[in-house]
């Protein structure tokens, strides 16, 4: 069974930059990504910026990522082989 891997706020802001995300804001020790999807709605997410996030927050960051982008893709950067 596949394990979750745990991230740092740098890997996770690059990953989502990949499916087109951009740093919006940042308050305190969270960082604001968005980006406009095809229908023009705003998507936003929403990372901790610490050096090393708990698996908790890993899978909860994953399931909201997985309103925007499908799990099959986000899958790899999450979770070991």
């Amino acid at each position: 069974m596949p394990k979750l891997k745990r991230l740092s706020a740098t890997e996770l802001t690059s990953v989502f930059q990949q499916f087109g995300f951009f740093i919006l804001s940042q308050r305190g020790s969270h960082i604001k990504l968005r980006r406009i999807s095809s229908a023009g709605e705003n998507e936003t997410l929403t990372v901790p910026n610490h050096r090393q996030l708990d698996t908790g927050t890993c899978h909860a960051i994953f399931r909201q990522a997985c309103k925007y982008i499908p799990s099959g893709d986000l899958r790899p950067f999450f979770y070991t082989n």
